[in-house]
């Protein structure tokens, strides 16, 4: 039994596909507690959509592709926050738009020219296979700037994501810490793409903040938990992934429902309660 276990683990791919995905799961769940707090889940979802456009564009120019899908991604989330803050139109509506057009763009030049980079299904699925060295410390790297701006901003951030008109009225510069978040959540995204997928990302940023919510009502407490919860879904999602033949990105979000309902269990209406209260910044 231990020896079918660790025997993937003889296999350099796999190790790689094991850092990463432990690494990408734990950076999802630090910045899904700032997004899921500020009711942005839907910002996750969409960014991730936008990115792919991005993928597809840069492979197929042959520009570097975290070079030319990072630039779009942060291009599509400066305008996604923009629509967001002026609230003309709907935002959802907004960004249904943006998001699903950029897609859209991915898959008819992937389809139209083919592509020289990641597989169509690795990019939309994620990929153990497709993990080379320079990706891991692409992702060890933005995992580090992520955390630093966690912990230099910490308050600011808190700040914001709670009350963000007082925050502004209070002199914080409230549009800076809403770019750098989008910075943050874009970069993510790009680095996990692969592993995860574009479809399937935006679970991984929601599914351990909200299981760290109805755990615990502390703040500081909640963006710890929900770090190590991402981290353990991409640990024990992508050997489930290996020993079953299905795309890591799907058993990393399945570890990760699969935790969301026996947290549930044992927390029944106490949890919920606090779940529900997400959207409020309670």
């Amino acid at each position: 039994m231990i020896e079918t276990l660790l025997d993937p683990f003889h296999y350099a791919f796999f190790v790689k596909g094991v850092v990463v995905a432990t690494l990408a799961g734990g950076l999802c769940g630090l910045i899904g507690v700032y997004i899921t707090l500020r009711g942005m889940s839907y910002i996750g979802h969409g960014l991730s959509h936008a990115i792919f456009g991005g993928f597809a564009a840069s492979s197929l120019i042959a520009v570097n592709y975290y070079i030319g899908a990072g630039l779009w991604g942060l291009a599509s989330a400066l305008a996604i926050n923009s629509v967001t803050r002026r609230r003309r139109i709907g935002a959802d509506a907004a960004i249904g738009v943006i998001t699903t057009a950029s897609f859209a763009i991915g898959v008819a030049l992937l389809s139209v020219f083919g592509t020289k980079g990641p597989s169509f299904d690795a990019a939309l699925f994620g990929s153990i296979i497709g993990v080379t060295e320079a990706d891991v410390w692409i992702l060890a790297a933005i995992s580090l700037f992520t955390a630093a701006v966690v912990f230099f901003n910490y308050r600011t951030l808190l700040f914001v994501t709670f009350d963000p008109e007082v925050a502004d009225v209070s002199g914080v510069r409230v549009a800076r810490a809403d770019a750098l978040l989008m910075l943050v959540l874009s970069l993510a995204i790009l680095a996990t793409l692969t592993v995860i997928g574009v479809t399937l990302v935006a679970a991984t940023l929601v599914i351990p903040a909200v299981v760290a919510r109805m755990l615990t009502n502390r703040f500081a407490t909640m963006l710890l938990l929900s770090t190590l919860i991402g981290a353990a879904c991409g640990l024990v999602g992508m050997n489930l992934s290996y020993h079953l033949d299905v795309p890591s990105g799907t058993t990393i979000v399945l570890t990760g429902a699969a935790v969301f309902t026996l947290v549930l269990t044992v927390t029944r209406s106490r949890g919920l309660q606090r779940a529900a209260r997400l959207s409020h910044g309670h």
